[in-house]
């Protein structure tokens, strides 16, 4: 006992009163849009090298938390 042609038509016309016709037929291009992206982004070949672009740079090493920073301005010059 499934759901029948019936049923389905009843919850597709309840969903076009709530909705309305104009924001279903957004809803279904963006929808359209962000599975055509998808595809776009799985046909795309991926570098095996990281690009300069991509790539973060290591963060500077802060002189007050250095060791051998630390230990040069403790001894006694």
């Amino acid at each position: 006992m499934g759901i029948g042609w019936p049923q389905l038509l009843i919850i597709a016309l309840v969903i076009l009163v709530l909705f309305g016709r104009g924001r279903i037929a957004d809803m279904m291009g963006d929808f359209g849009k962000g599975i055509s992206s998808f595809k776009k982004g799985m046909n795309e070949e991926v570098d095996d090298k990281p690009s300069s672009k991509g790539q973060i740079e290591a963060p500077a090493k802060d002189p007050a938390t250095d060791t051998k920073a630390s230990e040069k301005s403790d001894s006694p010059s």
